[in-house]
């Protein structure tokens, strides 16, 4: 099935369009999902909202840019919105002894282990990935695009919608930015 083939059976809603885009794009989505949640339980349904949304807003879709360009950028930003989400919740959680409510406990994730990485470097990507959590969010996804998802500066700034000059600037920044955080690794 060819992309166009794809795209124009995914807004006519076939079944076995939705089926072929999963299988080939549900490990690009996977991956790019736990690159910025860091678990692997939360990207899975992460993963599946991505999916549920790409369904719900194909007709959105105007092919204006690579299938996959939008896939990646309905992942990026499904992933973003939960973190926002998670977020919030865990300042409620914290507020609410004080408040005198009894909601659910927050619970801190443990270290996170990216499947790609070996086995003896996971020490070291523990602490990277921490780091990756304390860039600014544009350089966060700049960063995890390109250098954990392979993917090149001008399919970063497609996915951004943003210039080429720009995802080299965040790049840049980001790397010195985690250069700057590891100095200072053991505070992590």
């Amino acid at each position: 099935m060819t992309e166009q083939e794809l795209i124009i059976g995914l807004k006519q809603r076939e079944e076995d369009a939705f089926k072929v885009l999963v299988e080939t794009r549900q490990s690009i989505v996977y991956n790019t999902v736990l690159g910025f949640l860091q678990s692997p339980m939360d990207a899975e349904d992460v993963t599946q909202d991505v999916f549920i949304k790409i369904y719900e807003s194909i007709g959105q879709f105007k092919g204006e840019s690579a299938l996959t360009t939008w896939v990646y950028r309905v992942a990026v930003t499904t992933s973003l919105e939960f973190l926002r989400r998670k977020k919030r919740k865990k300042r409620f959680g914290f507020m609410s002894p004080i408040l005198g409510e009894n909601n659910e406990e927050t619970i801190e994730l443990p270290d996170f282990q990216h499947p790609g990485v070996l086995l003896d470097k996971r020490e070291m990507s523990t602490t990277l990935f921490k780091a990756i959590k304390k860039l600014p969010e544009n350089q966060q996804i700049a960063f995890i695009l390109n250098k954990l998802e392979g993917l090149s500066y001008q399919e970063v700034a497609e996915i951004m919608k943003t210039s080429l000059s720009a995802v080299e600037s965040l790049i840049h920044r980001a790397k010195t930015n985690l250069k700057e955080i590891l100095k200072n690794f053991n505070n992590l």
